[in-house]
């Protein structure tokens, strides 16, 4: 199959050179993430570093890794926020999924803060936090790929138009945030 496709773009040169252009605009276009992949990417990317932190035995690599998942999530609330759930509003039925989850953000967020106060990881509240957060991001993870992004796909919402604008606004943050020394209140 692939020698038919590659036979038949090189009979004309010249068209393959007029759709290569093409190709690359759609295939840039494409490689964008819609405001779900972009989520889930994120989301992906903490349960990594949560699997890392728990694996991790020195005090240094722990609080570092603590940072690191507090900007994240930081950053993933904050964009939500801004951008996503007021938008999806307009959209849903019902928007209590929204509500919810404005609620759970803002437990992970109260919790978040304990955590970036602490600057002992030997703390025995350090890990407990720890864990705590990472089982409400967990549940919070839960509900929105299995309940919240598919009543997403449903609607007529432009999730690519959606995702371009998280992947700007994350932009931003993160670079504010490592500007900031990775602390954002």
């Amino acid at each position: 199959m692939a020698t038919a496709t590659h036979s038949s773009t090189s009979k004309s040169k010249s068209a393959s050179s007029k759709s290569k252009s093409t190709t690359k605009k759609t295939s840039s276009s494409s490689r964008q993430k819609d405001a779900i992949q972009l989520l889930k990417a994120d989301h992906r990317e903490v349960e990594k570093l949560f699997s890392q932190f728990t694996k991790a035995r020195a005090d240094e690599r722990k609080m570092q890794l603590s940072r690191k998942i507090c900007m994240e999530l930081r950053v993933h609330t904050q964009i939500e926020e801004e951008i996503l759930y007021p938008v999806s509003r307009e959209f849903l039925k019902e928007d209590d999924i929204v509500n919810e989850a404005i609620v759970e953000h803002q437990a992970a967020k109260d919790l978040i803060e304990q955590i970036e106060a602490m600057d002992d990881p030997s703390d025995e509240m350090f890990e407990a936090k720890m864990q705590v957060l990472q089982e409400q991001i967990e549940h919070h993870v839960k509900e929105e790929e299995t309940e919240y992004f598919p009543q997403l796909k449903k609607t007529d919402m432009d999730l690519k138009g959606i995702g371009e604008q998280l992947a700007i606004r994350k932009k931003e943050l993160m670079a504010q945030m490592q500007g900031d020394g990775m602390e954002m209140h």
